[in-house]
């Protein structure tokens, strides 16, 4: 390998490779190093919304319905109250994690990228990288490197303007997916993320505050959910993660670049990570060849704003039970606001639509309260 390159990413998840292959497609010399093996698993919801399907198209990775399963859009359930909504355009992919890495390294491959598995990266400077017992210079140096990024660390781009963060828990049921959605169960202290990731077998995220939860007492809060798990076989061992509701100050710094979880991020319940990562890969190759970081710097905010709509209202619903009735109520009386905010969350609504959907979201809640 020689001793010089381009671009040198660290981290080879999604968001890294996805990197990798925008800055490839632009011409550049590109080395991604991991200190994992390939393909990495994730505890995560592995549901794909149509807009992600569609940046993956771009990014030259195909995800069709035999590789996992299809879904038609979203649903919430609390109690005995159930809202649901299609997605406006296309459908979703529920796909495990490790088949969609292996899909994006095998791109990665073809275009010429240099990857270096089990190869952990020790500290960065201006000049280049140390990783795996050598030192590599590279023109840029971009974190890929998740949630408390060491990069960013190195970097001094650590420095978070707001945190919200919970732990989530993973493992999968070998069962027939019995909705065409994916399904959201709202308890008191957790959320159950529910992906259909196959003809016989769905994928199982909870989440919540407490970092020593256990499993089988977060699907107590859900009795209709272990209903339909009551005979089903655990297929694989349970993971765990943190999400994070965080943003950074800044995403760029000389020559250092972040992207994907390490420039900052939207809770998982919102199921937006691997969108945001891949539609920054091409941010950050357009700024790249442009030689000009501040257009990356500039288009990393705009990207996010419409997932941290979504994401603050998920965690408003998530603790505070009142507010969380309320809206319910408010949705299943009008269900074409839930499908509107949906369609907002899937990237096929306007802001001004947006807005007139948070507004009289807001008057159904407010008039729920007063019983009208």
């Amino acid at each position: 390998m020689a001793a010089r390159t381009d671009v040198f990413i660290v981290g080879g998840g999604p968001a890294g490779l996805a990197a990798a292959i925008a800055a490839r497609k632009k011409g550049f010399d590109v080395v991604v190093a991991d200190g994992a093996s390939a393909p990495i698993e994730k505890a995560c919801g592995e549901g794909l919304m149509p807009d992600t399907l569609s940046v993956l198209r771009q990014l030259g990775v195909e995800i069709g319905g035999e590789d996992g399963f299809q879904f038609s859009g979203i649903r919430f359930l609390e109690g005995a109250t159930c809202v649901d909504a299609c997605f406006p355009h296309g459908v979703g992919v529920g796909v495990r994690r490790p088949l969609l890495h292996k899909k994006l390294i095998q791109v990665a491959e073809v275009l010429g990228v240099n990857l270096l598995w089990n190869t952990p990266a020790t500290g960065i400077s201006e000049e280049g990288v140390h990783a795996g017992g050598r030192y590599i210079r590279s023109r840029w140096i971009v974190g890929a490197d998740g949630f408390s990024s060491l990069v960013a660390k190195w970097s001094g781009l650590d420095a978070a303007l707001r945190s919200s963060r919970r732990f989530a828990r993973q493992i999968h049921y070998s069962v027939a997916p019995w909705s065409e959605f994916v399904e959201i169960y709202w308890g008191k202290d957790s959320q159950a993320y529910i992906t259909p990731v196959g003809k016989h077998e769905v994928c199982v995220v909870m989440m919540c505050h407490d970092s020593h939860a256990r499993m089988e007492d977060l699907l107590e809060e859900h009795r209709a959910l272990v209903a339909h798990l009551s005979h089903a076989d655990i297929t694989t061992t349970e993971r765990g993660a943190v999400t994070a509701m965080h943003k950074l100050s800044r995403v760029t710094r000389g020559n250092v670049i972040l992207i994907g979880d390490a420039s900052g991020g939207v809770d998982a319940i919102t199921g937006e990570g691997l969108r945001l990562g891949f539609e920054q890969a091409f941010a950050l190759a357009e700024a790249l060849e442009a030689d000009d970081l501040r257009i990356y710097e500039r288009r990393h905010g705009a990207m996010a704003r419409r997932s941290e709509w979504v994401g603050r209202l998920m965690l408003l619903l998530g603790g505070r039970p009142e507010l969380r009735r309320r809206t319910m109520s408010a949705f299943s009386k009008s269900p074409e606001l839930f499908a509107e905010m949906l369609a907002t969350h899937a990237g096929q609504s306007s802001p001004r639509r947006l807005a007139a959907t948070g507004a009289r979201l807001s008057w159904k809640i407010l008039t729920a309260e007063r019983g009208e």
